[in-house]
Order: C-alpha cells, then structure tokens, then sequence
C-alpha cells in the first residue's frame, strides 16, 4: 500500500515539491554559509520524494545516549536561518499542494503527508529520515532511557 501511494504522491505533485526541496539541497551547497543546513535538506528532500512508510524524527531520539545541548543550541540557530531564507515558502508550497490534494478524494491520504512535511519544513535541521518502523523503536528506547524502564 506504501508504494501505491507513494506513486500516487508523486503523480498527484510529489514530484513539484521534491524539486523543489532538490533546488534548495543544491542553493546550501552554493551559499558557503548555509553548507551545514544541506544534510538537514537532503534528508527532507527524501521524505517529499517517499513519504509513506518514512517518517523524520529528531536526531536526539536516533541517539538518546548523544544529547547536547550546545548542538541543540547551534541546531535552533540554524533553524532560525533556514525559517528566514527557505522554510517559509517551502512550508507554503506543502500547504498549497496538501489543500489542492485534499479537494479530490483520491488525494486526501497524499494531502494529510504534505501537512505533516510543511510543519517539518519550518524547522528541518536535527532531523533524519527513517522507516516508520525504525521511528518506533527509537520512540520506545528513548522512553525507556528517559523513564528508566
């Protein structure tokens, strides 16, 4: 069913957005200063070209064990920079294409994915794309180191 509807998100203007993200990987790689959002872009880039059955999560729930604060404090400055010259109108471009799906039937479950990829584009660097499965496991381990369980 995830690949019907990846397919699916790509045909319906899955494509448009993964572009789209494409040209922005390539524009941090261009501007020397924004060369540490690109990881953060690239990961983002794969999930608008996927999107089921992938699913980003913070870096800090990956890899409990590594938190920091001081790469969590670079991480929101980096976030700050990206909101201002890229975020916003690529959370736009998810929003307009999630409201143009979810006006047919059919795209309704590609419309919900392009939502939940607009909040991500606000605020992308820290996060890594994995399998929805994987998503789980290091919920549960990351749970069970907080609560000691």
């Amino acid at each position: 069913m995830r690949s019907v509807l990846n397919i699916l998100n790509f045909f319906l203007g899955g494509f448009i957005t993964s572009l789209c993200w494409l040209v922005v990987t390539l524009l941090t790689v261009v501007f020397i200063f924004t060369l540490p959002l690109t990881r953060s872009c690239w990961e983002i880039t794969k999930l608008s070209f996927v999107p089921f059955g992938n699913e980003a999560i913070h870096v800090d729930l990956l890899r409990p064990e590594n938190k920091s604060k001081l790469m969590n404090s670079g991480g929101t400055l980096l976030n700050i920079v990206w909101f201002v010259l890229f975020g916003w109108w690529l959370c736009l471009s998810h929003l307009s294409l999630g409201i143009a799906q979810c006006l047919t039937l059919i795209g309704i479950p590609t419309g919900i994915a392009h939502f939940k990829i607009a909040v991500i584009a606000l605020w992308p660097v820290g996060r890594r794309v994995v399998s929805v499965e994987e998503a789980q496991i290091a919920r549960e381990n990351a749970a069970r180191l907080q609560y000691g369980n």
